[in-house]
């Protein structure tokens, strides 16, 4: 606060109060998970708000919720390289006995509170449903 960092004050006091929400209204003190999802949503939803400024041809806007991003990136866990998370797929698909596009929800299942903070979901559900469909055609042939 004294650094005259008035973007990264603001940010950090906007985090602050959503943890304290979700506190509040779940009558429960968040854990480093908890917070760590908080910190994830509050990510994601800059990143929406930055597709809709670049659509909306307003850059300066755009900018400014990177930026924060990249403050509130600083306090998530590193994110997981492309070799992680395609062995992390490997082994939830392996781990749920999943073998077609249906069982999706059942790997995201398995796979989010592993990879939350560290991954983006859309990403990660690209992933998982690319890797399903070749499961799929590797037992059913591509004949089908």
């Amino acid at each position: 606060m004294r650094s005259g960092d008035t973007l990264r004050r603001d940010v950090l006091r906007m985090v602050q109060n959503s943890i304290y929400n979700a506190e509040k209204s779940k009558r429960i003190t968040l854990s480093d998970d908890d917070v760590i999802g908080v910190l994830a949503r509050e990510v994601k939803t800059r990143r929406e708000s930055v597709d809709a400024f670049r659509k909306g041809g307003r850059e300066d806007l755009a900018a400014k919720e990177e930026a924060e991003i990249a403050i509130l990136g600083e306090y998530l866990p590193q994110p997981l390289g492309d070799d992680e998370l395609r062995a992390l797929v490997d082994e939830a698909i392996a781990a749920t006995g999943a073998t077609s596009a249906r069982d999706l929800g059942k790997v995201m299942g398995w796979l989010s509170p592993r990879t939350r903070g560290r991954a983006d979901g859309k990403v990660l559900s690209g992933l998982v449903a690319q890797s399903l469909a070749q499961a799929d055609l590797a037992a059913h042939g591509a004949g089908h």
